[in-house]
């Protein structure tokens, strides 16, 4: 049972990046969906999560507008577009299922925003 990352990567600024979610050994569709990331000596801040029966969605003030969290459940997946990006969101960015007391987390997939 896993949640594995992919997508991550360096990108200059203002460029975008896709990053993906994938569930492997069970599957997404009753679990909330949540994206964190941590930078360098920072605390791990919440980015954005999805709703499993409504698909309601809430973002961090500091990504709000420039990424979008999605899901597609026949493909096991949740995704966070992540358009417009600063050297700010420069973290290792994860993902995090949970479902009632069942709590995943990813690896994490490293992006960098540099010139």
């Amino acid at each position: 049972l896993q949640l594995v990352e992919s997508g991550g990567g360096l990108v200059q600024p203002g460029g975008s990046l896709r990053l993906s979610c994938a569930a492997s050994g069970f599957t997404l569709d009753y679990y909330n969906i949540g994206w964190f990331r941590q930078a360098p000596g920072k605390e791990r801040e919440g980015v954005s999560c999805i709703n499993h029966s409504d698909g309601n969605t809430v973002y961090a003030n500091s990504v709000k507008g420039r990424f979008t969290i999605s899901r597609d459940n026949a493909k096991n997946s949740v995704y966070l577009q992540m358009n417009s990006l600063k050297p700010e969101d420069t973290a290792v960015y994860s993902c995090n299922a949970v479902w009632g007391v069942q709590d995943y987390w990813g690896q994490g997939t490293q992006v960098t925003v540099s010139s």
